[in-house]
């Protein structure tokens, strides 16, 4: 059962050309924002898409592949897990962030 705790599988469209940053320890991440979309009829039968957006970062390997193979419009699957974190602004006021953290990536689409 331990397998399936915080758990994510999403499909999607990303949204923007990823980010993909050099640390200093040698190691890279990669930012990018998923685009999920939900089709359903509403009450009139009329066919409706809801569009849910979702903050992706992954690390190393992960963000290598991102580098070379993602970008903006890309239709991609990701497995990996929920993380917030907190910081605060330059103005003082502390924002809350929920990221998920990919650990696989599977290039879906055409070429």
């Amino acid at each position: 059962m331990s397998t399936i705790k915080n758990h994510v599988q999403l499909i999607g469209n990303v949204g923007q050309e990823p980010t993909v940053t050099n640390l200093e320890s040698g190691k890279k991440v990669a930012r990018f924002s998923l685009a999920t979309n939900e089709n359903y009829k509403d009450s009139k039968g009329e066919k409706q898409t809801d569009t849910n957006w979702h903050t992706v970062v992954a690390w190393g390997k992960t963000a290598e592949i991102i580098e070379k193979y993602v970008n903006k419009g890309k239709e991609i699957g990701i497995v990996g897990k929920l993380k917030t974190r907190t910081y605060e602004t330059e103005e003082g006021n502390q924002r809350y962030v929920a990221e998920v953290e990919a650990n696989e990536i599977l290039l879906l689409g055409s070429k």
